[in-house]
């Protein structure tokens, strides 16, 4: 289930990436080509309407931002100054940290309910209940959009949805930090069809060690081994 939901999270977001894209570079193309006094082919541009680009292009932005967020999380791209948090020892950088990811789950959770009641009221209330028959005498129809004339709520319904899915992926990450004391890490140094042994630039080493430290509470790739190793032979012991 895990994965079906990072697929579909990666699936909707490339996909409002890619049609954002696609609709800026018609609108532009569109713009230049009505001032090229080219007959017939003038005219027949000036037909066209696109004057709602922007507006759809906005709204895709805003609901790639709000996935793109959730996605953040699990990947761990966020940026976060964690100096001090990994000067502690292991225990109370455990603290810290899983602190934290309790202060994402509350501050995402809080967002996400008060963005579902804001939509709600906003004009999905009686959408829906007019779809199934009910009693809209105490909902109003809600405002559009001024280009696309959409129903604002479909357009907000970002926030809920997004908070929503940060919170869990913030659930999930402390999840996983209980279980192995691991941050998830992004590595900015990375480069698809890099080969191993391959010679890195001086800002990649340096991007991969801080995310190396970010993930192991300062610690070297060694030291972390000796210490889980040290732990879990003591859980053997007991």
């Amino acid at each position: 289930m895990g994965k079906i939901i990072d697929r579909l999270e990666e699936f909707i977001i490339g996909a409002l990436m890619a049609v954002a894209t696609v609709v800026i570079f018609i609108s532009v193309v569109h713009r230049y080509g009505t001032g090229f006094e080219i007959p017939g082919v003038q005219d027949w541009l000036l037909e066209i309407n696109l004057g709602w680009a922007q507006e759809f292009c906005i709204i895709l932005f805003v609901w790639m931002a709000k996935f793109g967020a959730a996605y953040g999380v699990r990947t761990g791209i966020h940026v976060g100054v964690d100096i001090v948090i990994n000067k502690l020892s292991t225990k109370p950088r455990a603290v810290m940290v899983q602190l934290g990811l309790l202060c994402g789950v509350l501050f995402t959770g809080v967002i996400g309910i008060f963005g579902a009641a804001f939509v709600w009221e906003n004009g999905m209330a009686y959408e829906v209940l007019s779809l199934v028959g009910g009693d809209v005498s105490g909902h109003f129809e809600g405002p559009t959009t001024p280009d696309l004339e959409w129903p604002t709520w479909i357009v907000y319904a970002a926030v809920p949805l997004g908070s929503f899915l940060m919170c869990f992926r913030f659930l999930q990450v402390m999840g996983n930090f209980a279980r192995t004391g691991e941050l998830p890490t992004h590595d900015h140094g990375h480069v698809e069809g890099l080969e191993e042994g391959e010679v890195l630039q001086v800002g990649e080493a340096i991007a991969i060690a801080e995310q190396r430290e970010h993930a192991h509470a300062g610690l070297s790739e060694r030291e972390w081994e000796q210490q889980h190793a040290a732990v879990d032979a003591k859980k053997e012991e007991k």
